[in-house]
């Protein structure tokens, strides 16, 4: 019997692992778990949607910028361009230079040939800090993206927004500098020629700023507003999402005629409102052929085009306005559309107003600002449901 119980107690010692064994066991599996990398938190995700508000914003300022760059007509000052930045004169010697290698293109030559050394250094200083304002937010955006992508704060969705975004941001300076290009090339010939940069070049880069800025903020609003799903119950419910989609594209469509409009100053021609002179629709709007070639090259037609647009866009807001009032949407949501309609209504009277006063620099810079604000709203509007459901009664 005393064999027996020896015995047993010999099996249960080698059955029950040593301090040694414990040790190697803990080694080995603090040698198999795997390294695991920072993920997305609550706390990451509201830093990340910061950083692309703050790129919105920056897009934001200067898009103002360069609306005042096109009114004050400052954008031809500086003939050249370099990737990291031309310096800014510093001694009267400098600007001569500056202003001698301006005195070799067009816009002096035809336009501005008895302006002054002080009278260019304005124009100068406008270009100047349209372009530095540009590469400060390809530094804003980059430097944070590469800190933000090796800590693991991006998911895959994010990922692809920061490539397009980047890619985006790198593209609007490259055209930024060939839409300037357009207006200093040898092909203003007659004296009553207007140097000025491609209408089409134009509407291309304020368009690329209007999708970086749209991207930029749909982001930071899905990171820093969680939205939930609600179901509205009716019969016959009209299509919220659908008509919010065509707010936005509208406002878009708008906001890029007016480029043509800024890119032929078709705003000083027909200044009168509701009709243009005398007639509803001008005599003189088809008057280049082929016939296609008057919507983005006849004035008359831009400004007409452009007129029909806001007025468009002002009724769809409207009818989008009536359309949910007896509908039971989320407070945030019947507070992005009375924005949205409230801001169609102030852009438009911006517009008109402008109009009427022969483009003045501030009514003019106030309201192409206007249409970026109108957007702003649309897409917060089209935030707010995204995630709307209908529920027949």
């Amino acid at each position: 019997m005393l064999r027996m119980l020896q015995k047993r107690t010999s099996l249960i010692k080698l059955a029950v692992p040593g301090p040694r064994l414990h040790q190697t066991i803990a080694q080995t599996a603090i040698k198999e778990i795997p390294v695991i990398k920072p993920i997305s938190t609550p706390k990451s995700d509201k830093t990340v949607g910061r950083w692309f508000l703050g790129v919105s914003g920056m897009v934001f300022v200067a898009v103002g910028l360069g609306g005042v760059t096109r009114l004050t007509e400052s954008g031809l000052s500086m003939v050249t361009w370099k990737l990291t930045g031309e310096r800014m004169p510093r001694t009267q010697e400098e600007w001569l230079q500056e202003f001698n290698l301006y005195q070799q293109y067009p816009e002096y030559k035809l336009k501005n040939v008895n302006m002054t050394v002080e009278e260019f250094k304005f124009i100068f200083m406008m270009e100047y800090m349209h372009r530095m304002w540009g590469r400060a937010i390809g530094g804003f955006f980059l430097l944070p993206a590469v800190y933000f992508w090796k800590k693991g704060y991006f998911c895959a969705k994010t990922k692809k927004s920061v490539l397009l975004l980047g890619t985006l941001i790198g593209l609007q300076g490259l055209m930024g500098w060939y839409m300037v290009k357009s207006g200093l090339e040898d092909r203003f010939q007659d004296p009553n020629d207007v140097p000025r940069v491609s209408q089409y070049r134009l509407a291309s880069h304020l368009a690329a700023a209007f999708v970086l800025y749209s991207l930029s903020l749909s982001r930071a609003l899905s990171l820093l507003i969680p939205t939930n799903t609600f179901v509205i119950q009716a019969k016959k419910a009209f299509n919220i999402k659908g008509l919010t989609h065509l707010t936005k594209a509208m406002v878009l469509l708008t906001a890029i005629s007016g480029a043509f409009v800024a890119g032929l100053d078709a705003g000083l021609v027909y200044n009168s409102f509701p009709k243009m002179g005398d007639h509803w629709i001008p005599e003189d709007m088809w008057k280049f052929a082929p016939i296609q070639k008057n919507i983005t090259e006849n004035p008359t037609t831009v400004q007409f085009n452009h007129r029909i647009l806001g007025i468009s866009t002002v009724t769809l807001t409207t009818a989008l306005w009536l359309v949910t009032r007896r509908m039971q949407l989320p407070k945030r949501a019947n507070w992005a559309i009375n924005a949205v309609v409230a801001m169609a209504w102030t852009q438009a009277t911006l517009g008109v107003t402008t109009l009427l006063n022969y483009v003045p620099v501030p009514l003019a810079t106030a309201h192409q600002s206007g249409s970026l604000i109108l957007l702003s709203f649309a897409l917060w509007l089209s935030h707010e449901v995204r995630l709307l459901k209908y529920l027949p009664k």
